[in-house]
């Protein structure tokens, strides 16, 4: 019999004590409790840290300003086989841990899982309809920028060496990314990202509080983008992955004893 795998939990926060409040006690009902939460604080000015050093989460500190290098820090601190990444103003529901869990154990070749949303604030007639639009809108256009499914950085779930064989290549230090488009990006060159519905996640409708705020998500999502580009311009990206797919087809339909065109008599 196998142990189960650690599972970490990793929440960049600033400035947010309120909703982190929120947050950790959704992940302390959880019916699979995860090993640790680990709550990058990236320089707040409020009571965030105290908050998660008082309802048990370790705390690191990310000097460096901005989501991408705060994402990363808390995923090089985890210690977990499985390492799952929200927000401080989400509300997972009480399955999304053993749901993650149980993907990963189910599927061995799967690198990382993605799930929805619903959002927790805002009008109630606007809840539904924008978190299809919004969510639905990102799934699209990243998917055919990408290649593939995005992940959605309030509710993924990685491979602890997954991650490894990517940190030194995700753009860490330019806090005007979107971490999860470029993990996506890293993540999804040679590994495979599937979607999980079961992933239960509440998020919050802050983004769309004010124009400037969903004008600063655009704009960094564009940066994003631009910034792997011309290496992972979408065609050249997707002959890449044709490619890498045609020859994994090869080697599986070619007989053994085959080799260069030379079959032998064995």
């Amino acid at each position: 019999m196998t142990d189960a795998p650690r599972i970490s939990v990793v929440i960049p926060v600033k400035d947010d004590d309120t909703e982190l409040v929120r947050c950790l006690r959704a992940l302390a009902a959880q019916t699979r409790a995860p090993d640790e939460v680990i709550v990058v604080d990236n320089g707040s000015a409020d009571a965030s840290a105290g908050v998660a050093r008082a309802l048990g989460a370790r705390v690191v500190r990310c000097e460096a300003p901005g989501i991408p290098a705060a994402s990363a820090a808390g995923y090089d601190a985890a210690t977990g086989d499985i390492v799952l990444r929200l927000d401080a103003d989400c509300v997972p529901g009480d399955g999304w841990v053993s749901a993650m869990a149980d993907a990963f154990a189910a599927r061995p070749d799967v690198a990382a899982f993605t799930g929805g949303a619903h959002f927790v604030d805002g009008p109630r007639a606007l809840r539904a309809p924008l978190a299809a639009l919004y969510l639905g809108a990102y799934a699209a256009v990243m998917t055919v920028t990408l290649g593939h499914l995005p992940l959605f950085g309030s509710n993924l779930g990685m491979r602890g060496d997954a991650w490894r064989s990517i940190r030194s290549s995700v753009h860490r230090d330019d806090p005007r990314l979107h971490d999860d488009m470029d993990l996506s990006f890293h993540l999804g060159e040679r590994r495979r990202i599937r979607y999980l519905p079961r992933a239960d996640m509440g998020i919050s409708m802050r983004p769309f509080a004010n124009g400037g705020s969903f004008a600063r998500r655009v704009s960094r999502g564009a940066r994003t983008v631009l910034i792997h580009f011309p290496h992972d311009f979408p065609p050249v990206r997707w002959n890449r992955r044709l490619l890498r797919a045609a020859r994994r087809i090869a080697r599986t339909n070619t007989p053994r004893g085959c080799f260069r065109g030379v079959t032998t008599s064995r």
